[in-house]
């Protein structure tokens, strides 16, 4: 790290490696950049806080918000550091080597926390289909206590069946409260790994939608909301007194300045490219004969059904060397003014003043001069001056449009779909992936990241899939689903759903689309307990420095510690790691140079040859930021009399060969 004043220290038994970092001291050091007088000693004096914000600070005990019982202990229960890791599932993914797809079986809370290092400010899209807390789904009950433990409990990693989550009975006095809790502490940890210029959709129902949006504006501010999307699922329903027919979709976004800098969201109208590509068929066809070309569009209009999505565009037959295009109204709107433009616009055939709208124009005289400037003209003119003129609107300059904050999408064809995949009866209810598609087009591109915590039957890698086809893309998919119990033996938890439908989902869309180069594989990592050991000495310190001599958990791989040293060095899951024999040893360097990582024994005799050949490999590869380095503790020497020699020659030959400024970090496991 650049400003190093001293030496690098080797830090030895380093189990701040076994967490997933402190989010309070993360926030104290980011109040101390910005006010370094109220940060003293690691501790923040709100005082002096409140008055360099003057009047600013809110101090009524009485405020507009959403406030119950346990949001204080929820909003702890987010800068809790994790304590867990995710372990690499080879057997359980798909084209592992290759991909940068990632599925991920464990509680979404833990799981959110272990990737903050990782993908923090990375994520473009999450999207996320709670449980909608109808008194017949689950809300996944956190422990406050030790959630790793309860993730466990109620997987069946302590004890032999594991608990089978329940439903949270509308008949419970804490009915709203659990659902809050259980959201309040993964939003705000989502927010996070968003980022500045990406989006959040949540889907909910009438249950819990007011207080989802309060809690959403809470973390990510009012000003940073989009829109409460309203989806009809059903064209009718049974009810007492209104049947519900639909659902909503609730979109904020990290920063929505950010957000409109990069770009309108628009959405392709539905038939508009199929118009276009026949339209471009006469053109070659025809040439520049735009009666010819008229009048063979017209035709082809009159072929098509009256519920066929390129009829809707048939008003769209005129033509000129631009393109094809509407005839479109240009009068000003009927609204009372009298003040309209009432400019003369000259026939071009006649030289005649046109007739003009009873209303003005709606363009003033310097746009109606400049768009009778293009070639071809803007302005579409009838057979002589007495037809009001109009303007020409190009299908291609306008075949997209706003995502309506209403619309319409069958239910049912979402359950077909699944069905075909992985059979009837596995997964009631899943998402329409015709509907994340347009979420996912809306607000993202090339190489996006698109995350999704409560993954479900996997609607949302489906899409991502789908998408990639159509515009011959490579977006990245990150999804997590908690290995929640089923009655079904062929899919035992709703995780094992998961990853079978994204295997036959993938083969189908790259049948489908046999020359798109499409990633439809993903590795699969499954939540744990750290792979390392807390020291944590007793009455006996002989008998604990003896069980500590390793600090790997037994059954642990090296495969297991290096996916945590990614995760807690905050490198990518997805990114390939490059492999090396050095010294006689395997080295491994992951990042570009980020990070590298030696398990083996390390006698004191070699240390100094490892440390050159690892310092020729970051010579190559020019590391993008300063390296972290970690090394077996028990490793130095075989943990003989001569590894702290071992240590000292190693750090001496790094330190000499790359400089502090080049090191991040030294650690031994």
């Amino acid at each position: 790290m650049k400003g190093h004043t001293s030496p690098i220290p080797f830090v030895t038994r380093d189990d701040s490696a076994a967490n997933s970092g402190n989010i309070v001291e993360e926030n104290v050091a980011a109040l101390k950049a910005l006010f370094p007088a109220i940060v003293a000693d690691g501790k923040v004096d709100f005082k002096v806080l409140r008055q360099l914000l003057g009047g600013s600070v809110e101090d009524s005990t009485e405020r507009y918000g959403l406030n119950w019982n346990g949001k204080a202990r929820a909003r702890a229960l987010a800068l809790t550091p994790s304590l867990g890791t995710l372990r690499p599932a080879k057997s359980d993914s798909k084209e592992w080597i290759s991909t940068k797809n990632i599925v991920i079986e464990g509680d979404n809370l833990e799981v959110l926390k272990l990737l903050r290092k990782s993908y923090a400010g990375k994520i473009k899209l999450i999207y996320i289909d709670p449980p909608y807390n109808t008194g017949k789904d689950f809300v996944y009950p956190d422990n406050y206590t030790d959630s790793l433990a309860n993730y466990e409990q109620l997987t069946g990693q302590r004890g032999e069946d594991g608990v089978r989550l329940t439903s949270n009975n509308e008949s419970s006095g804490r009915f709203h409260t659990d659902w809050l809790n259980m959201m309040y502490p993964r939003l705000t940890l989502a927010k996070e790994l968003l980022r500045e210029d990406g989006a959040i959709f949540v889907s909910c129902n009438d249950q819990e939608a007011a207080n989802l949006k309060l809690i959403l504006e809470e973390v990510f501010g009012s000003e940073n909301f989009v829109g409460q999307l309203v989806w009809q699922r059903s064209k009718k329903g049974d009810a007492k007194l209104i049947a519900s027919v639909h659902e909503y979709v609730v979109c904020f976004v990290r920063n929505k300045a950010k957000v409109l800098s990069g770009g309108l969201w628009r959405k392709p109208k539905e038939g508009a490219s199929a118009v276009l590509e026949q339209y471009r068929q006469f053109r070659t066809q025809l040439g520049n004969d735009h009666l010819a070309i008229r009048s063979a569009m017209q035709s082809w209009y009159r072929t098509l059904s009256d519920d066929d999505p390129m009829k809707a565009h048939k008003h769209y037959n005129w033509s000129d060397d631009r393109g094809l295009y509407f005839a479109a109204d240009f009068a000003g709107p009927d609204d009372g003014r009298t003040s309209r433009p009432r400019h003369d616009i000259y026939h071009p055939g006649t030289g005649k003043v046109c007739k003009k709208p009873s209303t003005g124009w709606r363009w003033d005289e310097s746009k109606t001069e400049w768009a009778l400037q293009q070639d071809p003209p803007r302005i579409h003119f009838g057979p002589d001056e007495t037809t009001i003129p109009c303007r020409k609107s190009y299908l291609e300059e306008i075949d997209s449009e706003p995502f309506a904050s209403v619309f319409y999408r069958d239910g049912r064809s979402a359950t077909l779909e699944v069905e075909g995949l992985i059979g009837k009866g596995v997964f009631p209810f899943p998402k329409n992936t015709e509907v994340l598609v347009d979420f996912i087009q809306l607000t993202t591109d090339d190489g996006d990241i698109v995350m999704d915590f409560f993954a479900g039957s996997g609607s949302t890698g489906h899409a991502v899939f789908k998408l990639d086809a159509d515009e011959n893309k490579r977006r990245r998919f990150i999804l997590v689903q908690l290995p929640e119990l089923t009655d079904i033996p062929s899919y035992p938890t709703i995780a094992s759903v998961t990853k079978e439908r994204l295997r036959r989902a993938g083969d189908k869309v790259q049948s489908d689309n046999p020359d798109a180069k499409l990633d439809t594989g993903f590795r699969v990592y499954k939540l744990a307990t750290s792979n390392l050991k807390p020291w944590q000495p007793g009455d006996d310190l002989a008998r604990d420095l003896l069980d500590n001599a390793s600090n790997v958990l037994p059954g642990r791989t090296e495969e297991d510690l290096l996916a945590e040293l990614m995760l807690k060095t905050g490198i990518d899951l997805a990114l390939p790691g490059e492999t090396r024999t050095i010294a006689g040893r395997p080295v491994h360097l992951f990042g570009g140079g980020t990070l590298v990582v030696c398990l083996a024994d390390i006698p004191a005799a070699e240390a100094r040859l490892l440390g050159d050949g690892i310092a020729d490999w970051l010579a190559e590869v020019g590391p993008p930021a300063p390296t972290t380095f970690f090394f077996k503790d028990s490793g130095f020497d075989a943990g003989g009399s001569r590894s702290a020699e071992a240590r000292a020659n190693l750090a001496a030959t790094l330190r000499q060969r790359l400089g502090d400024d080049a090191i991040e970090k030294m650690g031994a496991i």
